[in-house]
């Protein structure tokens, strides 16, 4: 029993409480306690999705939004959403809880959803999902304007890894000062290691790209993969999707040293190919998604720009690098993505860059 008293100005007055209802009290303050405790740390674990579905490239962009979103919030869940093909490029992060693909993805609930695709297919998927929705705006105006008009607002733009970041204020992420990242298994580190000389330093060519007008010429490159083996010791290794496999044959038909260049166009993973890139000592490449991914490993970048220019925001992400591109051509840049062919049909933004440009900046990097 217990024994509650009150102060009166007569004998005490005693109240009886039965002990099955004090249990009852004390069990649910406990639980409100337990609620406030879930729903503040609630609170500070917001649930995440982050949506982009393609392409290599800008799906290697955004690593550093995920890594400094982790940090700030260690214990949220945090998911990815892409399209099967670039699955890969994801899959061993440590940042993420679960990578989606368009196939397997089952609609929840988060607290925040993260577009960067910001198309209709992927707004339509973000409908509904989050409580709220940041959206990646991707100054297409001022593209257009460069594009079409040559006005240029876009020099104090920032690089895309960046911009991702800009409409995400109040999530309080801090910039690390790291660049991009691309995890890879003990499997490709083996692939890659078993094919490559490790006594010779190795040049990796990325000579393909999806538009024509991003692609450097075949045969210039192969007069930059015989530049590099009559003046160094340097070994050479072609990489780059199926679509790239004739071009490679190409180049192996007609350069001076075949037996220096190692071949795996068509003849890997994603992952595999970022293996390669991770062993390369330095990297030769189109305006492409390789090139981003070589820029995970932070490796000296020799990137090759035809009609696509570094105010776009895809320049070379915190690593080493030197773009070599025409100034001043008046035609330059004709399209933000790429095209099938040159309009003014001299290609001069590719044709113009030497040969010679190109190796000697190789030859730069290998010195340093």
């Amino acid at each position: 029993m217990v024994l509650l008293s009150r102060e009166s100005r007569s004998s005490p007055i005693l109240f009886y409480v039965k002990p099955t209802y004090f249990i009852w009290w004390v069990f649910l303050f406990l639980c409100l306690l337990w609620f406030i405790d879930k729903m503040a740390y609630a609170m500070e674990t917001p649930s995440f999705l982050i949506i982009r579905l393609s392409a290599i490239g800008d799906i290697i962009l955004t690593s550093p939004l995920v890594r400094e979103l982790r940090a700030a919030y260690p214990h949220s869940k945090i998911d990815y959403l892409t399209k099967p093909a670039f699955k890969s490029l994801l899959l061993h992060s440590p940042y993420l809880d679960r990578i989606y693909t368009l196939q397997d993805f089952k609609p929840e609930h988060y607290d925040y959803v993260i577009d960067l695709q910001n198309n209709m297919k992927s707004r339509k998927l973000s409908k509904g999902l989050g409580k709220k929705t940041f959206k990646y705006y991707k100054n297409n105006w001022k593209k257009f304007l460069l594009v079409h008009f040559k006005i240029d607002v876009l020099t104090q733009t920032l690089p895309v890894s960046e911009r991702y970041k800009e409409d995400l204020k109040e999530l309080q992420i801090n910039d690390d000062g790291r660049g991009n990242e691309v995890f890879l298994s003990q499997e490709d580190e083996n692939f890659a290691n078993e094919r490559l000389n490790s006594s010779v330093k190795t040049i990796a060519v990325c000579f393909g790209a999806t538009h024509f007008t991003k692609r450097y010429p075949t045969e210039r490159f192969v007069e930059v993969m015989d530049q590099i083996t009559a003046k160094t010791d340097a070994n050479v290794m072609l990489l780059g999707g199926n679509d790239e496999i004739d071009s490679a044959n190409r180049i192996l038909q007609t350069a001076s040293s075949k037996h220096r260049i190692q071949d795996f166009t068509g003849k890997t993973t994603l992952l595999q190919s970022a293996a390669f890139l991770k062993h390369a000592d330095v990297v030769v490449t189109n305006d492409t998604g390789l090139m981003h991914m070589a820029s995970a490993f932070q490796k000296p970048i020799v990137a090759i720009f035809g009609s696509s220019v570094r105010e776009f925001g895809f320049a070379p992400y915190r690593t080493p690098n030197t773009i070599i591109e025409v100034n001043g051509l008046k035609c330059r840049p004709c399209s933000h993505i790429g095209k099938s062919r040159c309009p003014k049909k001299h290609f001069q933004c590719m044709r113009s860059i030497d040969a010679n440009m190109v190796s000697n900046t190789v030859f730069e990097y290998l010195k340093s």
